[in-house]
């Protein structure tokens, strides 16, 4: 494990030689319109059985199992881009980042209490559950898919935090005295006309005028959203659009390379450090064998 170890690999030349080249890429059908999902609005037709996941410091949270025929008709596949996005798998990184959480939180990096919190590309929705857990006051979950949150995610949160939810923390938005939970399909590019804190235009991260200091996420999770690089700018826009400024932060779980599809830390941390708004420091890395290295990032103005 690393901790705080500022991010200064590329030079300019280099993020510019082709590293974004996202020309062999496929294209897209166009994306569903964003919506929010309303919590009564959860799936009655699919069963969603849950199983115990075991994490650091004696943490156990519930994990959901929903197959993908059963709730798109495809095979059993990790994603089909532009159509399903792979939501309905729990990957390693989720699991990686909610350790990250808990040692920031345990040794007096991160505080959720109070805060308006964001995860994108939720699908079982455990970082943003574990924020709930830790006090936050608004937790807003963001899939590509909507019917990922009607099969999965709305009902991996209520098995979680059953014991916690009041009948108004869900289905009345304005609700603030045990904590806010609202669901948002859609794709980076578009979600963030649903967004409740969002700004409709990209924010200038490198000054405050003009936007309230009160505006927009305290913290944006997120695990093993960068594996398209023809995904990234929206979602780095995305970020810059939703981030809290000042004091926003952005915890991000993810492989160093996605072999096959082309992503990476390493070609996501090249635009932010070329775009120079936010500064990115080593939370945590993973290399256990199982599976290409695997980081966790924290990302600031």
């Amino acid at each position: 494990m690393a901790t705080n170890s500022t991010f200064q690999l590329f030079s300019s030349s280099s993020a510019a030689s082709g590293f974004f080249d996202s020309s062999t890429e496929p294209p897209l059908p166009p994306p569903p319109p964003p919506v929010e999902v309303l919590s009564s609005e959860v799936s009655l037709n699919v069963k969603c059985p849950v199983e115990s996941v075991n994490l650091e410091d004696g943490l156990t949270l519930l994990k959901g199992r929903v197959s993908t025929k059963e709730v798109f008709g495809l095979p059993n596949s990790d994603l089909v881009p532009g159509v399903y996005e792979g939501g309905l798998k729990l990957w390693e990184g989720s699991l990686d980042l909610i350790n990250a959480l808990q040692a920031e939180v345990r040794n007096g990096h991160l505080s959720f209490s109070g805060k308006r919190v964001l995860e994108l590309g939720c699908g079982h929705g455990l970082p943003g559950i574990f924020a709930f857990l830790e006090g936050a006051s608004a937790v807003h979950f963001q899939d590509f898919n909507a019917e990922v949150l009607q099969c999965l995610t709305i009902p991996n949160v209520n098995a979680n935090l059953s014991e916690k939810l009041s009948p108004s923390t869900t289905e009345d938005a304005s609700s603030d005295t045990e904590g806010e939970l609202r669901f948002f399909a859609g794709d980076w590019s578009q979600v963030h006309q649903c967004l409740p804190h969002a700004n409709k235009k990209e924010k200038d991260l490198s000054c405050s005028l003009g936007h309230s200091p009160h505006s927009g996420y305290d913290i944006v999770l997120m695990a093993e959203t960068i594996y398209s690089i023809s995904a990234q700018h929206n979602l780095y826009s995305l970020i810059k659009k939703c981030l809290s400024h000042p004091g926003g932060v952005v915890y991000m779980a993810a492989k160093k390379h996605y072999f096959g599809v082309g992503g990476g830390t390493r070609q996501f941390l090249s635009m932010i450090e070329k775009d120079g708004a936010m500064a990115a420091s080593l939370v945590a890395e993973v290399a256990d064998g199982s599976s290409n290295v695997r980081e966790v990032w924290k990302l600031s103005i």
